[in-house]
Parts: structure tokens; C-alpha cells; sequence
């Protein structure tokens, strides 16, 4: 029987398996570099305090969203750490999220998570200085499985920052291009313009452009920091 330990340790393996087999080769050497790690994995369970239809947050619910959106990324960082570029020209992207600075109800452990990965961010700087730079990004709301799963009691807590996020308006005068709308199934545009105000979350390549800014080599002053990659959401300086 495989502990709970073997079986993160043997998930790491894995992955520097998979990235032997597919890059050694490409790179024409024995040695595998690794040059840019994307920390991108995550989920999410909002639980108010005593949630009067959930029920209290218990230990398998903070340990879940732990494993995954701390202790996951840890332990891939930690393992390819020996792989990065001995140039400096390497690059590490965490994601993050808004959730670690607006104090949204019902992100106790949610939140919790992606502070930590913030501030494993400034750790993993200065560790991996003359390897990498590390950095983490902050999307707030994202089309796809993980906020369509949150509901209609969040989209509604998330509505006053939605109305003030540059560009997320869909509903705008007749001739206006640009808010996305061909983008959208029929289903997703009726929800947005009837549950969500008409403010559209992100699009992922719209987080992922910001991502990939970060690993260009004209990012390599950049390092130790979060990046807003929310619209506006949140702005900071």
C-alpha cells in the first residue's frame, strides 16, 4: 500500500519522466533542462464559517484545496529546481488570484492557499536567483469549469468588482467591437448578460498572454512579484 507521501512523491517522478521523454530529445543533449515551469494547477471550494447549508470547513476540506494549490507546486518547484537554466534565463509562473487581497466570503481556505503561493513567490526568488526568475500572476474571474462551479450566491458577491473592471462590459452602445461576445456559446452570453450584470469574466488566453509575457527574455528584471492579470479587478502599484 502506497502512503499518501509515496504517491505525491511518485506524481513528481512522473513528470520529470514525461519531461525526459519529450524534450531531452528535442534539445539534442542527455542532460534535461528545464526552462520555464508553469504552476497553473488549482481548485476551489467556497465554505463559509459554520455554513448554514454546508456545514462547518473541516480538515479534508482545507487539506484538499492545500495539497493541491500549496503543497502541489512545492514539491514540483523543489524537484525541477536542479533542471533550471544555470544562466539565470529561467522562468517560474505561479498562479495566483484576486481572492488573496479582496477578503471575498466564503474563500476562507481558498484564499489561504493562494497567499501562500504569493508569498512562496518572494521565497523561491531570492532561493532561485541566479536560475530563474519567479513570479505569480492574479486573475480574477475566468471562463471555464472552476466559476461556472462557483454559482449564481458568488457571481452575485463578485458583482460590485465585476461593474468596475475596465472592459468586462458587453453591453455597450449598437456598433461597438471588442467585448468579446463571438467568443461566447448562447448558453454562456445569457448567463452573463442575465446572472452576471453583462460584465464578462476573462477569456484563459487573455491570462495566458500575461503568463507568457513573464517568460520572455525582456522579463528577466522582473522577479519576485505578482502581476495583475485581472482586467483591473484589482489594480496595483
Amino acid at each position: 500500500m502506497i502512503s499518501a507521501r509515496g504517491e505525491r512523491q511518485q506524481a513528481v517522478e512522473k513528470i520529470l519522466f514525461a519531461a525526459r521523454q519529450h524534450f531531452v530529445a528535442l534539445q539534442g543533449s542527455s542532460h534535461l533542462q528545464i526552462d520555464i515551469l508553469i504552476n497553473n494547477a488549482g481548485i476551489s471550494e467556497n465554505r463559509f464559517l459554520n455554513d448554514p447549508e454546508r456545514g462547518p470547513i473541516d480538515v479534508d476540506t482545507f487539506n484538499k484545496q492545500y495539497n493541491v494549490n500549496v503543497l502541489a507546486p512545492l514539491l514540483l518547484t523543489q524537484a525541477i529546481a536542479p533542471y533550471l537554466p544555470r544562466n539565470r534565463s529561467g522562468r517560474i509562473v505561479n498562479l495566483s488570484s484576486i481572492s488573496t487581497s479582496l477578503g471575498l466570503a466564503g474563500q476562507s481556505v481558498y484564499a489561504g492557499t493562494k497567499g501562500a503561493l504569493e508569498a512562496m513567490t518572494r521565497t523561491w526568488a531570492r532561493e532561485l536567483g541566479d536560475r530563474a526568475t519567479v513570479n505569480a500572476v492574479n486573475p480574477g474571474p475566468v471562463l471555464g469549469d472552476m466559476y461556472w462551479g462557483a454559482g449564481e450566491g458568488f457571481w452575485k458577491r463578485m458583482q460590485g468588482w465585476q461593474d468596475n473592471t475596465p472592459g468586462s462590459n458587453m453591453i455597450v452602445e449598437p456598433g461597438f467591437t471588442g467585448t468579446g461576445e463571438e467568443r461566447l456559446s448562447e448558453e454562456d452570453l445569457r448567463k452573463v448578460k442575465e446572472k452576471m450584470g453583462g460584465r464578462r469574466p476573462a477569456f484563459t488566453d487573455e491570462i495566458a498572454g500575461v503568463v507568457g509575457m513573464l517568460c520572455t527574455k525582456d522579463a528577466a528584471w522582473c522577479t519576485g512579484s505578482v502581476i495583475c492579470a485581472n482586467g483591473g479587478l484589482r489594480m496595483s502599484i
